[in-house]
């Protein structure tokens, strides 16, 4: 199918379609043995005829346990939707969106993210039971040249018992429970996301503010990893306690994060003004707004047996591994912006 998929509007995506064809069995034998990131999306083709291609779509799971799946794609060839005979876009949209529900059984929630002003997509996702949960600012920054090739060390800001950490699998746990700390209820639920998740979507950079006197992660900067096309985008965490850092010494951490990249991408809770404010003075520019829609799927549990052929490798080795003590979990989480 790969040499039909020349239209303008699908172009883009040949590397990541390549990726996704040589991957695909790997991908899935891999996944039904053991809890591991993705290899690759699944990428779904409307075509007509075997060489028309109408439109496609491309879904990936978003955590290690497949619970949470993500739409990235929906792209349509609107000079093959022009001919006569041909199916309306809504129609082409709608069928991919629902084989890809339908493809993925074991995912319990979807989550997307929509241009604010795109009604007609916000109006398919809506019928296909997403709601909105989250409304967020995009910038676009470009560090200057001095900023962006500095070297100098990130330092923690003064007055406070703060240390500098890199992210890694030891400071990971202070990450999640930031995450937990800073995202509101519904979409954490939905998200469903474990400690390795965190590392999983991480590009291996992350640099974290630790509160030494409580061992607890206040401030972090990492750069998530690369799915779509555009700009890198870093993710700025600030716990709601510690909204006082935004200023001078995180636009530091950030510009250090930023190590040389330019141009990035950043997001904002919309409504928050003082995130918004500082990134105003960090030199980002608001480029448009997304609307985060989210789509939740409560099955009915039934008991049965299970067979031995649908165990989990990892599952089986369970019980052989040697039993850990239980990290503490904070008892009261504030809710605010998690960017």
């Amino acid at each position: 199918m790969l040499p039909h998929l020349q239209d303008p509007a699908v172009i883009d995506l040949q590397p990541l379609l390549q990726k996704a064809l040589l991957l695909q069995t790997p991908e899935r034998l891999l996944s039904s043995l053991v809890r591991r990131p993705p290899l690759a999306p699944e990428v779904l083709v409307a075509h007509r005829g075997g060489d028309r291609l109408l439109g496609l779509s491309v879904v990936r799971r978003l955590n290690r346990s497949g619970s949470c799946w993500g739409v990235e794609e929906l792209r349509l060839c609107r000079g093959a939707l022009s001919e006569p005979g041909s199916p309306t876009a809504r129609q082409v949209e709608g069928a991919l969106l629902r084989e890809a529900l339908h493809r993925c059984p074991g995912a319990s929630s979807w989550i997307t993210r929509v241009p604010t002003g795109h009604q007609d997509r916000l109006a398919l996702l809506r019928e296909q039971g997403f709601q909105p949960l989250l409304q967020e600012t995009l910038w676009y920054w470009e560090p200057g040249p001095v900023e962006a090739g500095s070297s100098l060390p990130a330092a923690v800001p003064p007055g406070d018992d703060l240390q500098l950490r890199h992210l890694n699998r030891r400071s990971a746990p202070l990450l999640w429970h930031l995450e937990q700390a800073t995202c509101p209820a519904q979409l954490r639920q939905l998200l469903d996301r474990r400690i390795e998740d965190v590392l999983d979507q991480s590009e291996g950079r992350g640099l974290l503010w630790v509160d030494t006197s409580r061992q607890q992660a206040v401030a972090a900067v990492r750069r998530l990893r690369q799915h779509r096309l555009g700009p890198v985008e870093l993710e700025v965490t600030l716990h709601p306690g510690w909204s006082h850092l935004h200023g001078p010494a995180l636009a530091r951490l950030v510009r250090h994060q930023a190590d040389g990249i330019s141009p990035l991408r950043l997001r904002s809770d919309s409504g928050d003004h003082e995130r918004e404010g500082w990134l105003s003075n960090l030199g980002a520019v608001a480029e448009g707004e997304d609307l985060l829609m989210a789509r939740s799927v409560w099955r009915r549990q039934e008991s049965r047996v299970l067979s031995r052929q649908s165990w989990r490798l990892d599952t089986v080795l369970d019980s052989f591994k040697p039993r850990r003590r239980p990290v503490p979990t904070p008892l009261q989480r504030g809710v605010g912006s998690g960017r």
